[in-house]
């Protein structure tokens, strides 16, 4: 288990259990584990566990999409188990500030008050007519494309402030409570859209999902906030789309390359609010989840959050 993780289970006297540094290779008197928990490891170091931890039969990723764990190169006889559900209610709360932040203005609030200026333009009488200008959540669409277990926690939070929620899977319907769409609907949609998140997973299948196309079919009021995996967005696509007055503007918090280098022209874009992957970070009920899902490896019982490889 690693000194990352603040939140310890309850286990069995008769296991053994190692804490290990996330910066260092794991140590030699860990060779032999059953197990392992990753938590804020760096890719060198995962791939390192991977390569020398050869009698592995489960690996627990705390982080909600296990795309780096699955990079690492685990045998595949491995059984991974992600940290889904732990990350819903702080992704949640981070995806709320930056749309809240994003209708109010604050980046150019802030601006202006590093310049010592009183922004009239952005006080006083408000153009909120929904559809003309995104300026309240009253009344605004967001559309959620990748619903999920953390779109279940932000789409109350928005309806409750009044937006029309809607979310995009695979497969349409309703789900806890809200009309799903599905990928293939998405052209219909996007023009009738204020604020277009993103909560996807990366996968070979969601690679610049939200490309060109889809900014396109966007009205030019629009925002697009991204806080599911940097690989889902056409980062050039979208630079493209802010520099030509297409968008509104974006609110990022993940990237194609983390951290996002110094060099990226994306830091110089003034209609872009920049956030660094800061959405998750406190996997809550962290314990009890490594708790259950021990208890079920001793026993040979079902694992929770079995990542299908």
């Amino acid at each position: 288990m690693p000194t990352t993780l603040d939140d310890d289970p309850t286990v069995p006297p008769d296991v053994r259990v190692v804490r290990y540094d996330v910066g260092e290779p794991v140590p030699d008197d860990a060779l032999d584990a059953d197990a392992l928990v990753l938590w804020g490891n760096g890719p060198e170091q995962t791939a390192d566990a991977a390569r020398r931890l050869t009698r592995l039969r489960w690996v627990q990723t705390l982080a909600a999409g296990p795309d780096a764990a699955l990079a690492a190169g685990f045998d595949p006889d491995v059984v991974l188990t992600s940290g889904r559900g732990l990350h819903d209610g702080p992704v949640a709360e981070h995806t709320l500030a930056l749309i809240l932040a994003a209708a109010r203005r604050l980046p150019d609030l802030v601006r202006a008050q590093d310049e010592h200026r009183w922004a009239g333009e952005l006080g006083g009488m408000q153009d909120t007519r929904p559809g003309q200008a995104f300026r309240t959540l009253d009344g605004a669409r967001v559309l959620i494309w990748g619903f999920g277990s953390i779109a279940a926690r932000l789409a109350p939070l928005l309806a409750a402030l009044g937006a029309q929620v809607t979310g995009v899977a695979t497969t349409a319907g309703d789900r806890h409570g809200f009309p799903v769409i599905s990928t293939f609907d998405l052209p219909d949609e996007l023009p009738l859209t204020d604020v277009l998140v993103s909560l996807l997973p990366a996968t070979p299948q969601t690679r610049h999902a939200v490309d060109a196309g889809v900014l396109s079919l966007l009205p030019r009021h629009a925002w697009v906030v991204n806080v599911g995996r940097g690989a889902t967005l056409d980062e050039a696509a979208l630079l493209v789309a802010l520099r030509e007055d297409l968008l509104a503007g974006a609110a990022l918090d993940v990237f194609d390359t983390e951290p996002l280098p110094a060099d990226s022209p994306l830091w110089d874009e003034p209609r872009l609010l920049i956030s660094p992957h800061a959405a998750g970070g406190r996997p809550i009920g962290a314990g009890e989840l490594i708790t259950a899902n021990l208890s079920a490896f001793l026993s040979g019982g079902k694992l929770r959050n079995v990542v299908e490889r």
